[in-house]
């Protein structure tokens, strides 16, 4: 492995790069530098610890490029800190809109309590109590999608190596689902609302966009206004299958809210392209907030801001568009969320659904009785 020393612009330092030949970009540097004539002792210690570094790394490339084809895996080449590898792994595995592969190493770091875990200490065990702290933390899916992207980590751990065996292999991901169903707007609640001022206008503007669009309350914070183009909004979903985000045509009370916020917003000289739409509190603020509003109106429901994202659901439901449309609105690549998660459990009238079922213009003979 051959190492070329190429003085900088300044002519006071070398700098060291890996020479693969003569070609545009097969010199690469390796981020190492020592200098040239060195003034004192601190700048000759660099040098020479420097050089030390160089000799090490000639020697790592060496058994890398000899163990090409052998299976043999250079010790160098593991970390001894599961977390920097998990942190590595999502650094470039993460994928825009999906904050599910962070969130786990979020989740992974407050279990483990500590900054240095071996890999030797993942244990099935170790897994299995890492699984029932996400559960015992977390409702619906979210446990289960954390704990799928931790397996994801173990097993690219175990084909680099790491292990002989998957620590997580018979450790299935498991959701949580709650016990409390989500309560939801119906169409009369979404018009009481439109009706029944709010304290806090940002609260009331955003929650009734997402109630509008289905946005989550993430998404709305984060919204943007050079997302809208006219009467059309560019989430920040992206699209599994195309790779492309959701577009999304705006419904005339979501167009007239974005449209009189530009207006106040130029008005006040404070319009920016690349500004959010609209600044809220945090998302437990922003639900108390909303507590305060709906208990000002006669809707008698625990009301969340994933409610809004429910309820817009439901009522597309109501008037039977099909799944499909419901789930590529929401975001979702398959329609599993929209038919298990985002439904309506209970019929909204029991009376007019059961009365659905068929019904002869007379009683049958065995239910007439004499008088």
């Amino acid at each position: 492995m051959n190492f070329l020393k190429i003085p900088n612009k300044k002519g006071d330092k070398l700098v060291f790069y890996r020479d693969f030949g003569r070609g545009k970009g097969q010199r690469v540097s390796i981020g190492v530098f020592i200098f040239r004539h060195p003034k004192n002792q601190t700048e000759r210690n660099h040098s020479k610890e420097m050089l030390a570094v160089i000799e090490l790394k000639k020697s790592q490339l060496t058994i890398e490029m000899q163990a090409v084809g052998t299976g043999f895996i250079p010790k160098h080449k593991f970390k001894a800190n599961l977390i920097d590898y998990f942190e590595e792994y999502v650094k470039l595995n993460r994928r825009k809109g999906n904050r599910h592969l962070e969130n786990s190493l979020k989740q992974f770091r407050a279990f483990v309590e500590t900054d240095f875990i071996a890999p030797v200490d993942i244990s099935y065990n170790f897994c299995k109590r890492f699984r029932q702290y996400l559960l015992d933390k977390y409702t619906g899916e979210t446990p289960g999608n954390y704990y799928a992207r931790f397996k994801w980590v173990l097993n690219a751990a175990t084909r680099d190596g790491y292990y002989r065996i998957n620590p997580t292999e018979s450790i299935v991901s498991k959701s949580n689902p709650s016990a409390r169903l989500k309560e939801f707007l119906e169409v009369e609640e979404y018009i009481e609302l439109l009706k029944t001022p709010c304290l806090n206008r940002e609260v009331q503007e955003a929650f009734i966009l997402s109630c509008y669009t289905g946005l989550r309350w993430v998404d709305v914070k984060k919204l943007q206004w050079k997302d809208i183009t006219g009467s059309v909004l560019v989430t920040r979903i992206i699209q599994q299958k195309t790779g492309f985000p959701v577009t999304l045509t705006l419904h005339p009370i979501a167009r007239a809210i974005l449209r009189q916020r530009e207006n106040q917003f130029r008005a006040m000289k404070v319009f920016d392209e690349a500004g959010t739409v609209f600044h809220l509190p945090t998302a437990d603020g922003c639900n108390k907030e909303l507590a305060k509003w709906i208990s000002s109106t006669t809707i008698k429901k625990h009301i969340t801001w994933s409610g809004a994202r429910l309820s817009f659901s439901i009522l597309l439901k109501d008037k039977n568009v099909d799944d499909a449309t419901i789930a590529y609105l929401l975001g979702h690549t398959t329609t599993e969320q929209v038919q298990k998660t985002y439904k309506r459990h209970r019929p909204k009238n029991q009376t007019a659904t059961i009365g659905m079922l068929p019904s002869p213009e007379l009683d049958p003979y065995f239910l007439r009785f004499d008088n």
